[in-house]
């Protein structure tokens, strides 16, 4: 059974730091916090959400707080996100890993049905063998989804073999609690000093992590 690799979506290989940021900002202000740089941003960002809303605003957003951010930062994403293409090199890795023979699979915290018309708009569903996004609460954490999205795949698919590459230390958790492997990639949601004592690989590039997926499971 071949190496299989799940992607994460925003953040890794969507290139849409600058959007998530925007969309945060104008959450922020729905409650009169004042907006984050997209590097304090990276300092500061967390999963699970609400701690992170909490840490950068200063209080405990209450229910009808944390819906009036949730539906600013959702409006003002989409009108963002338009603008956002994939990383760098991203449609070639996907595009070589099938083509020499792997398989892989792509798992976001990005509402499904938004989701799955913006991969179809770049063209690379193709190189997937399945698309998830998320079905429940925006706040949630990603380990029960990883967990039934491998539950999907098999028996094709083993927790064992496979590799998930993120940008966010939440990954790494989910990988783990699946019994996967994770890979974690700088140029999203986190500085490289808040990924590494998570105690999993850290790159710089989406073309280190496949390399790395590559050597991780023998």
């Amino acid at each position: 059974m071949r190496t299989h690799i799940v992607w994460d979506w925003n953040g890794t290989l969507l290139n849409d730091m600058a959007a998530v940021v925007g969309a945060s900002n104008a959450a922020f202000a729905t409650v009169g916090g004042a907006p984050l740089t997209l590097e304090q941003y990276r300092a500061s960002y967390e999963i699970p959400i609400p701690r992170f809303y909490q840490r950068v605003l200063g209080f405990q957003p209450s229910g009808a707080q944390w819906e009036a951010l949730d539906a600013a930062f959702q409006e003002r994403y989409t009108e963002l996100a338009v603008g956002c293409g994939l990383t760098d090199g991203a449609r070639d890795l996907l595009a070589g890993w099938a083509a020499g023979g792997g398989t892989q699979s792509l798992l976001s915290m990005y509402q499904h049905e938004r989701l799955v018309p913006v991969v179809e708009r770049f063209g690379i569903q193709r190189h997937f063998l399945r698309v998830d996004g998320r079905t429940g609460p925006s706040h949630g954490q990603k380990a029960a989804s990883l967990v039934r999205h491998l539950a999907a795949l098999a028996p094709g698919v083993d927790p064992a073999r496979t590799v998930l590459i993120g940008d966010a230390a939440d990954d790494a958790l989910a990988a783990r609690e699946a019994g996967a492997h994770a890979v974690l990639y700088t140029g999203g949601s986190h500085i490289r000093a808040n990924l590494e004592p998570v105690g999993v690989p850290v790159v710089d590039t989406l073309a280190e992590a496949v390399e790395l997926a590559r050597t991780l499971v023998r």
